[in-house]
């Protein structure tokens, strides 16, 4: 039976963190599978960190990325070049992650084309499309078209259920935020080399004993949050550093410019607050478990944190994470100045609550979620196939001999 050509298809630095552990399995198991990898590169620079640090090289790369580009651009510029990729190399299934527009916008061109798609991180909701906003809308319409639903937990499959997915669909995976994170803290502690390098980037960086004095670590960039709800956090983490002037806050800005203004405006003459350029994957994950406990809108580090033992404070009035909340790991204070305030407060000086919200307990999985996506394709893989006539020839393929054909032509002549 031939292979299956699977294409996974991210362009944002969370999607890439997600998915890349998925690569890497699927190429484990190249009698099966080609696994091929499209980037849009929705975001760009941070993007390619997050390829460098796991050793992925793109197959195709739609290179979307341009000064002042909005939903319009990004949605319409990935569909019609998806349309082009899906042409070029006919892919058996695309796999997604998320929901960003670069997974909504891929999965509306896979079914255009007909292709089974594969979603990732399926069934996370607000059920309020401008909470987050876009991500709300973009995860519930590729749950329309997807055909494998690979849902982090038992709630996930749930929300799936209750909208009519099938339960024969929704495959629950544990999320492979959970994969990534112990694949690079793995590296770290079993290479002194790179342990030591990192310490020294982060000595440079922040400027104090970040290994032994007590740090927030903060992260914020929700697009809901921008104006008001940046100078109330703002605000918070100034009230706060006032406040507990022996307490360090650790800040990597966001490179948003509704980011970047009101924090350096607000934050930057308070000695025990570090704004910092924002960190790649591999030493963010070593300050995420270095630190106190965690002020965030990321969706992401609700994830990760929990395995640390991190309490995570979450600047947004919804999540659809709700599992770590009911776990007591999480806890949402929206970006509202005094329950930002009053959060910090009470983990900071009630032990008890503090200690509560610090057990090690991560109801998104065991770090196997790749595992069992690829067990899954390799089923349907198995139980599915090709047609007996080949494969139709793709528009790449067929320009590639064209050029190979040219250039033998050429080299016949210039031999006569």
């Amino acid at each position: 039976m031939s292979r299956k050509r699977i294409m996974l298809v991210f362009g944002t630095r969370p999607e890439a963190i997600k998915m890349a552990p998925l690569v890497h399995a699927l190429r484990q198991q190249s009698d099966r599978f080609e696994t091929l990898v499209c980037v849009t590169a929705q975001h760009r620079e941070m993007l390619d960190q997050v390829l460098e640090l796991f050793e992925i090289t793109p197959d195709i790369d739609l290179k979307i990325m341009m000064p002042g580009q909005d939903l319009y651009d990004i949605t319409s510029t990935v569909l019609l070049g998806m349309r082009d990729v899906i042409q070029d190399y006919s892919p058996d299934a695309i796999v997604v992650h998320g929901d960003t527009s670069t997974t909504l916008a891929t999965s509306v061109a896979a079914f255009y084309a007909n292709i089974p798609v594969g979603h990732v991180e399926a069934g996370l909701r607000t059920f309020d499309f401008r909470a987050p906003f876009p991500e709300e809308f973009n995860r519930q319409i590729t749950t329309k078209v997807a055909t494998w639903h690979f849902a982090p937990t038992q709630a996930s499959q749930a929300n799936l259920m209750a909208e009519k997915v099938l339960e024969q669909d929704i495959y629950i995976t544990g999320n492979s935020v959970i994969d990534a994170l112990h694949w690079v803290l793995d590296r770290i502690e079993s290479d002194s080399a790179k342990s030591n390098n990192l310490k020294t980037t982060l000595n440079k960086a922040l400027g104090f004993n970040w290994q032994e004095q007590r740090f927030i670590l903060i992260t914020g960039h929700r697009r809901e949050n921008f104006g008001d709800g940046f100078l109330q956090i703002c605000d918070a983490i100034a009230t706060l550093a006032q406040k507990y002037p022996a307490l360090d806050f650790v800040y990597p800005v966001h490179l948003n410019p509704n980011v970047q203004a009101p924090v350096h405006a607000k934050l930057a003459d308070l000695n025990n607050v570090h704004l910092i350029k924002p960190l790649t994957y591999e030493p963010f994950v070593y300050l995420l478990k270095h630190c106190f406990f965690v002020i965030t809108d990321s969706g992401g580090i609700q994830e990760e944190a929990p395995s640390l033992g991190k309490p995570v404070l979450v600047m947004r009035d919804v999540t659809e994470r709700p599992e770590a909340v009911e776990s007591g790991t999480v806890e949402l204070v929206g970006a509202n100045k005094v329950n930002i305030v009053n959060a910090v407060t009470r983990l900071v000086e009630d032990k008890h609550h503090y200690a509560v919200m610090a057990r090690a307990h991560n109801p998104y999985g065991d770090g196997n979620a790749c595992a069992r996506i690829v067990e899954v394709l390799s089923s349907w893989a198995a139980n599915t196939r090709l047609q007996q006539t080949p494969k139709p020839t793709s528009k790449r393929a067929v320009r590639r001999k064209l050029e190979e054909a040219q250039t033998t032509d050429a080299y016949s002549l210039s031999n006569r």
